[in-house]
């Protein structure tokens, strides 16, 4: 019977010593085999002391309760008795789960954490293969491993080895164990051992010394004949048949789950051609694949080969034949999209719901320390044999020695490894299963956190320093490659070491710039002195340097950095903006490096370069926001080319402003992620150009009148939009199609008012196309009546009477699109009244008008499309291109417009929705035609911000055709893909085109 004063006094002391259940915790003492330790201080000191004491004590009552009778008092004895023995055994079983079922299921195997007393004892492969000497078979393999595991882990938790030595064991028992394997294997079928020499090459974490508690084991075979044989060729295919079998029996002993559980997996799937390559190749046969068929990524992975088992003279032959070829992989042309795609892989295969939780493969976890380590060796390694080693945290230690990154850098990001690594090693321990996130459970996190030493409040303590660490490595890019190009141009201390101008080169060229001698003069000129204006730019270069290496021309990027810099580097606010304002500067190197466009409209006004600082300043303003700004410019200027000028520098500043944000949101930074629905960024484009192109003209208008006479024009004026730009679907590269159209005022003489037109028309259309260095902004009034024969300006009725009397079907076609965008409203909006009939005729078009547009459309496919284009790449009059969706459009508005009001749109988008709605076209088909129709726009938007000319179809140059692919989301190394996507939509989209339009 429990006494009450007695209880209330246990459950303190429980509850002191960090037990979280001290009433389960109780009944767990109160079991006749730890009754003589209940009341024991030393016990409860020890259990306190773990991770998990109520884990602990659980394991221990089931240890000892497996314990043979006869055994049992020499194992409480001894509990009690060796403190180093009892800190071990405690402290595996307030950390792991899965060590403590294995004590249970091998109650003696305690004995084996008595064995290394002395704190110094750091086992080898030797020490493990004694270990596992005794095995015969995979299930006493499995328990001869988790004993040796067993010892690893006690030393783990108890601080004997740190997280890098104790990864370096783990690593020497996987040699062991694959040792043992193979001698299990080799045992087995002895005639297969006699045929062929078999080497076992480790690859990853084992091969660099550097394994976790439970990972797969990459290994790589090599295989030989044993000997000599008569007929070579009949020879070494029996030799690799016996290693096969081998290799296969050896991942069979190691990967199937018995009662014991699974060792770990062994995965050869690095091996060439992966999994859908032979198992096992001759030395020469992997040569000749590394020579001619490898990626980059292959050799990346070939850093860490190591000869771990089996024959070691073929394992050490293999290793110097790869390693010359390791170290020549960033001389390779390709070598920077692989390497690119590659980190960017990493994030993306992430699922969304994990992404927050991965310690290994998420932003700033160990993977991107290990990438940015091994990328730095390949670079590096090429002319310094001292950075050649497979180990992470060796590698860093010679880089920071060899100046390739800052000791402070080198040195913090150690830190932030060791406790990533510490994090995942414990976390993998409690079930001894492979995983790589951190779990959600405040008790699993009370654990994890207990165990790396954080006691006071261990949750939030570890979510702290987890934060923390990977906040550390998030900045790596930073930290390990740009950094030391500064150093590189900068001037240092005496005696501090600094990366050469060939190796800041090698970097340079490494992470994607194509002059690295140009790029370092920039860096030089932007970086050097002791100016503010230098201190700053070191500060923020190393950031920049990065964003631009993300990009499709990082050196265009650098050098449109240089000439901002260079024409506001002595305006106070510009530093300021881009030291305080993160999304500033990164806006700045994603507008100024994703092609020439909006660096061209910027470097004409610099001082555009603080919309990128306010949130609000790239949403796009209103027409009538920016009409009465240009028109308030015209008021104030003195003639009317200074009021076009001013009306054409608000066009530059919003034209950068939206190809700023449309390349924000295409692109996405850390601070706005990219848009997800492209048809969103088009419809955004194409408003903003169609109202800024609004407004000029309505100012050019304004300043064309008040030039001759005044506020009044002598006869009403007003201008009609017409194709992209009625249907507010302008692109960057567009001419603005126009009708212009007047009407008399009361009294005037119809010929004067004619005149005062035409020659409003011809200023209007001097003044928008002077040379500035603005860009222009061309004026099409090709559809008007009778094309380029007609008057460029007609009456309301002149138009009427055309229109009654001669007009051809494709002019009502002409008029969906139809829109009044400046000048009299009131006339602009009777115009349309005209134009109703014609486009929307009632009772539908006849079949005889039906035929003549598709006859039409037939025409200008074959006779309008450049000589030598590719029909299936042309974004306007190519397969399934604009000219395509817009026409099929356009004819069902034709025919239904009468009746269906949605139809009644100049929007195409719009249009095609609404015939959906309407059930003209069905779900699948509209879908398929929105699709083709906003690719093809994007790819002229893009051409356009790229090249910095119009374009309709996909550029010839790789770079620019990268960025190209960049704008429209494929990442580096993806343009392939993206010229296939685009011609597998659009082809598409033909289809519904022929059923549609053409009635096939």
């Amino acid at each position: 019977m429990t006494v009450p004063g007695r209880r209330s006094s246990t459950f303190s002391r429980l509850l002191r010593h960090g037990f979280t259940d001290p009433s389960g915790a109780e009944r767990l003492l109160d079991v006749p085999e730890l009754s003589t330790l209940r009341g024991d201080d030393v016990l409860l000191d020890a259990l306190g002391a773990t991770a998990d004491p109520d884990l602990a004590l659980r394991g221990l009552v089931r240890l000892v309760e497996a314990q043979p009778e006869t055994e049992r008092q020499t194992f409480t004895t001894t509990l009690l008795a060796a403190k180093p023995f009892r800190d071990r055994l405690l402290g595996v079983l307030g950390a792991s789960e899965a060590l403590a079922d294995h004590l249970a299921r091998h109650p003696r195997d305690w004995e084996s954490l008595v064995t290394y007393e002395a704190a110094d004892l750091h086992p080898g492969v030797a020490e493990f293969e004694r270990g596992l000497a005794e095995a015969t078979d995979e299930v006493s393999l499995r328990v001869a491993y988790r004993r040796c595991l067993l010892a690893i882990a006690a030393r783990d938790v108890c601080g004997t080895i740190d997280v890098a030595e104790t990864a370096a064991e783990l690593a020497d028992l996987a040699t062991a164990t694959l040792r043992a394997a193979l001698a299990i294997a080799r045992a087995a079928a002895p005639a297969d051992a006699a045929l062929c020499r078999l080497a076992v090459i480790a690859m990853g974490k084992c091969g660099g010394h550097e394994l976790n508690y439970v990972s797969d084991v990459d290994v790589i075979f090599v295989g030989e004949p044993a000997q000599e044989a008569g007929d070579p060729e009949g020879g070494e295919a029996k030799a690799m048949q016996a290693a096969t079998r081998l290799a296969s029996h050896l991942m069979r002993i190691c990967s199937e789950t018995t009662v014991e559980g699974t060792i770990w997996p062994v995965d050869a799937n690095l091996r060439p051609e992966g999994r859908n390559g032979p198992l096992v190749r001759t030395l020469s046969s992997h040569l000749a694949y590394y020579q001619r068929w490898a990626k980059t990524w292959e050799f990346q992975a070939l850093l860490k080969a190591r000869a771990v088992a089996g024959d070691p003279e073929l394992g050490a032959q293999y290793i110097d034949a790869v390693s010359p070829l390791v170290w020549q992989a960033a001389e390779r042309e390709n070598f920077v999209p692989d390497v690119q795609k590659m980190r960017r892989r990493v994030v993306d295969n992430i699922p969304a719901a994990q992404i927050d939780r991965e310690l290994k493969l998420g932003p700033g976890g160990l993977r991107d320390v290990e990438f940015a380590v091994q990328l730095l060796q390949l670079v590096h390694g090429r002319s310094d044999a001292g950075l050649h080693s497979g180990t992470t945290l060796d590698a860093l230690a010679a880089l920071a020695a060899g100046g390739y990154v800052g000791r402070a850098d080198a040195a913090q990001l150690d830190e932030a490894y060791r406790f990533l690594r510490a994090m995942e090693h414990r976390i993998q321990l409690y079930r001894l299963r492979r995983t790589h996130l951190v779990p959600e459970d405040d008790a699993d996190l009370r654990r994890l956190g207990r165990s790396l030493g954080l006691r006071t409040d261990p949750v939030a303590e570890l979510n702290k320093e987890w934060k923390r660490h990977a906040a550390v490595v998030r900045r790596l890019h930073e930290k390990l490659f740009y950094r030391p190009l500064l150093d590189a141009v900068a001037q240092l201390a005496p005696g501090e070491i600094r990366l050469s101008t060939k190796a800041a080169g090698q970097r340079l060229e490494a992470l994607g710039y194509a002059d690295p001698a140009a790029a370092l003069r920039h860096l030089e000129a932007l970086a050097s002195g002791v100016s503010r204006k230098a201190a700053i730019q070191r500060t923020l270069l190393p950031v920049l340097l990065g964003w631009f290496a993300d990009s499709a021309d990082p050196d265009a990027g650098l050098l449109g950095f240089r000439k901002v810099s260079d024409a506001l580097g002595k305006t106070p606010w510009y530093l300021r903006l881009l030291r305080d304002e993160g999304a500033a500067a990164e806006n700045l190197a994603r507008v100024l490096s994703a092609g020439r466009l909006a660096p061209d409209l910027l470097l004409r006004a610099p001082e555009a370069v603080a919309l990128l600082g306010d949130p609000e300043g790239l949403k796009p303003r209103g027409r009538e926001h920016l009409e009465q700004e240009v028109l308030a410019a015209v008021g104030r200027a003195s003639d009317a080319e200074q009021a076009v000028a001013a009306a054409r520098g608000v066009r530059r500043r919003e034209l950068f402003r939206t190809a700023a944000a449309d390349l924000i949101g295409s692109y996405g930074t850390e601070d706005s992620p990219r848009e997800p629905d492209p048809g969103a960024l088009v419809d955004r484009v194409g408003e903003a150009v169609t109202d800024l192109n609004a407004a000029t003209i309505a100012g050019a208008l304004r300043a064309a009148v008040r030039a001759e006479w005044g506020d009044e024009l002598p006869t009403r004026f007003a201008v009609i939009g017409m194709g992209r730009f009625g249907g507010h679907e302008l692109g960057y590269g567009s001419d603005a199609d126009v009708l212009f159209v007047h009407e008399p005022r009361e009294g005037v003489d119809e010929q004067d008012a004619a005149k005062a037109a035409g020659k409003v028309v011809a200023e209007m259309r001097r003044l928008l196309q002077l040379p500035t260095a603005d860009p222009p902004l061309l004026i099409d009034a090709d559809l008007r009546p009778e094309g380029k024969s007609g008057p460029l300006v007609r009456t309301l009725k002149s138009y009427a009477a055309y229109y009654h009397r001669w007009s051809l079907v494709w002019e009502s076609q002409a008029l969906l699109r139809a829109e009044p965008i400046a000048g009299d409203r009131e006339l602009g909006e009777r115009f349309i009244e005209l134009a109703d009939p014609l486009r929307y005729p009632a009772e539908g078009l006849g079949e005889d008008a039906v035929r003549e547009i598709r006859r039409l459309k037939a025409r200008m496919e074959s006779e309008r499309l450049p000589r030598g284009a590719d029909p299936t790449l042309h974004a306007k009059l190519g397969r399934g291109g604009l000219s395509d969706v817009e026409w099929t459009v356009q004819l069902l508005q034709m025919q239904h417009g009468w009746v269906e009001p949605g139809l009644r749109t100049t929007r195409t988008r719009d249009a095609l929705r609404a015939a959906h709605a309407a059930g003209l076209i069905p779900t699948e088909e509209a879908q398929t035609l929105d699709e083709a129709w906003v690719l093809a726009t994007r790819v002229r938007n893009a051409v356009m911000l790229v090249r910095g000319r119009p374009g309709d179809t996909f550029p010839s140059d790789p770079r620019e055709l990268a960025a190209v692919g960049r704008y429209l989301g494929y990442e580096a190394g993806h343009v392939g893909e993206m010229v296939d996507d685009y011609r597998r939509i659009t082809r598409r989209a033909r289809a519904v085109v022929e059923e549609l339009f053409y009635g096939a």
